[in-house]
């Protein structure tokens, strides 16, 4: 094998493993910075992986695994559920070798907030570095996260000599980094689920109760942006502990217990729903200065 030119021992060759909104962001944003070559991209078709290489800026667009060129560093950003197969379908055929003598071993790392890089085992035991990086961003579109990217915050977890390559790469982009225990991974991706995922079901609970009082449809909308962003301020401003208003605030257990039951009774899931949030609404409201 041919040994590295001085300027991609400068700049390590990066490979990508699924290639959608998280990786697009990333890479192009990488591209720009010039932490890493963009290599070979291999995504759910061909097709795919050239509409990616397009976006990023850069790459080589492959359609099948073995096509991917030996590479410093490999992001596999999958869904959950395909990691650990991709991960045993990368190592499948390949090994520690493939970078030239003197070399450190190649880095894995995947995307997910959930998993840890035990998932990459069938590479760590090839004696590769493996690593997980998670930013704690809403990839809703590519443009929408590359405009909000500087200034996210993003976990790394794994190797640590991984772990301070994916630093110095993160940090280029305008991530800031901290470290993450491995026995800590699903805690830390749940709080993540409270901040954000659940949002959009809460408030869907809310516009079905207010349409199922009556309250008409064209209010909804402004009803939505109003107290979102009012809350959204408030938090913001304020914190939790502070921002916190209604019965669990006021302490007014019996109006909490009187909105459970018609709740409960409207439907069952929600009544549960409701009677959780409302005993860790009075939980917080309990820590608040003043209250009993």
């Amino acid at each position: 094998m041919k040994a590295l030119s001085p300027k991609t021992q400068h700049q390590p060759r990066l490979n990508i493993v699924g290639a959608g909104r998280v990786a697009q962001t990333l890479s192009h944003r990488w591209h720009q910075q010039r932490s890493f070559v963009i290599q070979d991209v291999l995504t759910t078709s061909l097709a795919s992986a050239q509409t990616a290489c397009g976006v990023i800026g850069a790459g080589n667009a492959v359609a099948q695994m073995d096509a991917l060129r030996d590479a410093e560093v490999w992001m596999l950003a999958v869904p959950d559920a395909q990691l650990a197969a991709s991960a045993q379908a990368l190592a499948t055929g390949r090994s520690v070798v493939g970078l030239p003598d003197g070399h450190p071993a190649p880095i894995a790392f995947h995307c997910s907030g959930a998993q840890g890089a035990v998932t990459l085992a069938p590479l760590s035991a090839l004696g590769w570095r493996v690593a997980s990086a998670h930013c704690i961003l809403s990839f809703a579109s590519v443009s929408a996260a590359l405009e909000q990217f500087p200034g996210t915050p993003c976990a790394l977890e794994g190797d640590a000599s991984a772990c301070d390559t994916l630093r110095t790469a993160f940090t280029a982009i305008g991530a800031h980094c901290f470290d993450v225990a491995s026995s800590d991974k699903l805690l830390y991706h749940a709080a993540a689920v409270f901040a954000t995922n659940f949002l959009p079901v809460l408030q869907a609970t809310a516009e079905d109760l207010w349409q199922s009082t009556g309250m008409p449809t064209e209010l909804i909308p402004h009803l939505r942006a109003t107290l979102l962003r009012n809350a959204v301020a408030n938090i913001t401003a304020l914190g939790p502990q502070a921002a916190l208003t209604g019965p669990a605030a006021r302490g007014d257990t019996a109006a909490i217990a009187r909105q459970g039951a018609a709740v409960t009774a409207w439907d069952a899931p929600t009544g549960a729903a409701y009677a959780a949030l409302s005993a860790l609404a009075l939980r917080l409201a309990a820590k608040i200065p003043g209250n009993p």
